[in-house]
């Protein structure tokens, strides 16, 4: 499982990122979103992706008790990101407030990726 945690939390920032750029884009393109053909299916699919992330994550803090890295803070990521990309299709959504939203979670993700990376090493 802690490979998959790996590839998981490695997607969800590629995602982080990619919600930034669309944030931009469709603010310059000024259009609203298809919600049923555009942002619902793809929500469904991310939400699957972090539902799959967050188990993971919390079988591996169980499993490694890390000093800094808690149950809280995977729901906390997990709530923004849920928000955050479905958000990222909408030009009305708040600028700060998203990027804000957006590092802060690729902090937690980089963070995690990070311990699970050491504890793979320091098993080897």
């Amino acid at each position: 499982y802690v490979m998959d945690l790996q590839v998981i939390t490695a997607n969800l920032l590629d995602a982080c990122e990619q919600a930034i750029d669309r944030f931009y884009t469709m603010r310059e393109r000024n259009v609203e979103p298809d919600f049923f053909n555009e942002v619902k299916p793809y929500a469904d699919h991310m939400r699957t992706q972090l539902q799959l992330w967050r188990q993971l994550a919390y079988e591996w803090i169980i499993v490694n008790q890390p000093k800094y890295m808690h149950k809280q803070q995977i729901d906390h990521a997990f709530d923004a990101m849920e928000q955050f990309f479905v958000q990222s299709f909408y030009k009305a959504t708040s600028k700060k407030r998203f990027i804000q939203s957006v590092q802060s979670t690729k902090y937690t993700l980089t963070t995690l990726k990070r311990y699970v990376e050491e504890g793979q090493s320091n098993a080897e």
